[in-house]
């Protein structure tokens, strides 16, 4: 037989480089774009829609959970249909959601609409980052990711500064429209420039393993974010709530053991990488989600800031983040050494959300500045190295799978983390409002409806408080929001421990369409070879001429003859 291997790809250059990625940073612009101007609103928004600090929570954890779930669906997907096609489908999907939420008349309404954009987040989190090492090595990935960390800090500033300004001229729900000219710009751009192998398989779902994960996860956090506060803690519904989370949850472990085709393949345990990485982003997913919720809150409710000065006074954190993001990516891409910047990244998430705890509302702003800064460096340096880290260590097969289950682990288990903090939240300005008001006395008709207000248990608009009572209320959301961190400190202290003891493997100069076509090479050479030897077992080999001087054809398989029985009786 001839073995015709494929085709090799031509090296892209710099500029091929940044035009086939030009698609995918426009898509995670329009994601970040369109979460980012709606934060600083959030708590205006849920006000407006009549909610409490539990339906604030829910708006922000219902997100962060259909992200979660999907996210690893849509890893499994790119392993076997076409990329770009999903890439479009979850853009869509997000684009769609976001201007939905934007007309929402209620609270349950906006909360739906969440979910739909978790759905299409999920799958840019994830197939962007497959896209980007399908097309880049691990060793350069550190380069691109650093000017894609650029954009990503246009998105991120200057969201919420954009969204505060919004707000304040327009309404909070001109903020769901700011994202859909880049979304219809990115459509176009990934459908022109982005060329993706498309991967070989047949497609099966894990239906079953779907069914029992969003069972087993969505129990959990209604039991976390509601128990104590719509039921007590040792009532039957609590029991009978962790006892259908511990089933679901049990039941999907169990259930991708056997599947052909799992969400989470198990085996991806025995890569220690993997594990201890999953392991570290548990820690770091809570400490960046819930800066992400709770620093609105903090600066709008506990320092009685306007959604454009919250998005002002975020700044700080924001380029911590992606400062260094961008500064030790480059460093990464260039000599090649990852572990020490990830370590140094753990000790500063540790510094940075021990500072953040003690955070109260007449805490100096230069304070808080100081404390942003550091755990944003922190974040900056771990967060997206966790995911380059494991795709340096895995085959390219998996790559999919591997790179949206970091993610997925980040995402679930840091949306279980920020709900409980977000029930800690509730439960501690409810006390810390109940001991301030102990014995107090309302002097005018402003002050009588203010606590009437306060008492339907609805996010207040503080700046249109009265002096006294809203002293109160912004000391109870500062005590309450600082010492929610404390919930973090430990997670981040398993990060770190995580951290230092996955090896410290040096990142691969090949990507991952590379490697793909070289197990394909391999492949087809065990295959050949394989029936060669067939061919040749107990006989004697022949070879045929193709050259004039009698050597074999250039290029050509030596074809080996195995004589009959009559002859080798003779």
């Amino acid at each position: 037989m001839t073995v015709t291997p494929p085709e090799a790809e031509t090296k892209r250059s710099h500029r091929e480089v940044l035009t086939a990625i030009s698609g995918l940073v426009m898509g995670m612009f329009v994601a970040v774009i369109s979460g980012t101007v709606v934060s600083t609103s959030m708590p205006i928004i849920v006000g407006d829609l009549g909610g409490d600090q539990t339906a604030y929570t829910w708006v922000v954890t219902a997100n962060l959970l259909a992200t979660g779930v999907t996210t690893p669906i849509w890893g499994k997907l790119a392993d076997l249909v076409n990329r770009k096609i999903l890439l479009q489908v979850a853009l869509s999907l997000f684009a769609v959601g976001t201007v939905i939420a934007g007309l929402s008349q209620n609270i349950e309404w906006l909360i739906s609409m969440r979910v739909v954009q978790g759905i299409g987040a999920g799958g840019l989190m994830s197939l962007v980052m497959i896209a980007i090492a399908l097309i880049i090595s691990p060793r350069e990935r550190g380069k691109y990711m650093g000017f894609v960390g650029g954009i990503m800090a246009l998105a991120t500033i200057g969201g919420p500064l954009l969204g505060g300004v919004i707000t304040d001229w327009l309404g909070w729900r001109a903020n769901f429209f700011v994202g859909v000219p880049f979304a219809i710009a990115a459509l176009i751009l990934i459908q022109i420039t982005l060329h993706l192998p498309n991967p070989n398989g047949k497609v099966r779902i894990d239906y079953l393993g779907i069914v029992f994960l969003v069972v087993g996860i969505s129990t959990l956090l209604i039991w976390v974010s509601l128990g104590g506060n719509q039921f007590d803690w040792d009532s039957t519904t609590s029991y009978a709530l962790a006892a259908v989370a511990g089933a679901g949850i049990i039941a999907f472990v169990v259930t991708e053991f056997f599947v052909k085709e799992p969400i989470v393949p198990m085996s991806l345990f025995a890569n220690r990488t993997f594990t201890l990485s999953v392991v570290a982003s548990i820690g770091i997913g809570v400490a960046m989600f819930a800066t992400a919720i709770y620093l609105a809150q903090y600066f709008q409710l506990a320092r009685g800031a306007t959604p454009t000065e919250s998005g002002l006074l975020q700044i700080p954190m924001i380029v911590g983040q992606m400062g260094a993001s961008i500064v030790i990516g480059q460093v990464i891409s260039r000599f090649g050494k990852w572990k020490g910047w990830m370590i140094f990244g753990s000790v500063l998430a540790i510094a940075g959300v021990s500072l953040m705890s003690t955070m109260r509302h007449d805490t100096p702003y230069v304070f808080v500045a100081i404390y942003m800064v550091v755990l944003g460096a922190g974040l900056g340096m771990v967060m997206q190295n966790l995911t380059l880290i494991v795709q340096n260590d895995t085959p390219a097969k998996h790559l999919g799978v591997a790179s949206s289950n970091v993610n997925f682990f980040r995402t679930v288990m840091g949306t279980v983390g920020v709900t409980i903090m977000g029930s800690a939240l509730a439960s501690q300005v409810t006390e810390h409002i109940t001991n301030g008001f102990d014995g107090f006395v309302p002097k005018s008709p402003e002050e009588i409806e203010a606590l009437k207000g306060l008492s339907s248990g609805a996010v207040p608009t503080v700046s249109a408080l009265p002096e006294r009572i809203r002293v109160i209320v912004e000391s109870a959301y500062g005590h309450g929001i600082g010492d929610v961190f404390l919930l973090a400190i430990p997670l981040a202290v398993l990060s770190l421990v995580a951290i230092l003891f996955i090896k410290n493997k040096p990142l691969s100069t090949k990507n991952a369409a590379e490697e793909l076509r070289e197990q394909a090479e391999a492949s087809a050479i065990e295959v050949a070879e394989a029936e060669i030897g067939a061919s040749a077992t107990g006989s004697i080999a022949t070879v045929h001429a193709g050259g004039s001087d009698g050597s074999p054809a250039t290029g050509s398989v030596a074809v080996l003859e195995r004589p009959d029985d009559e002859e080798r009786t003779r």
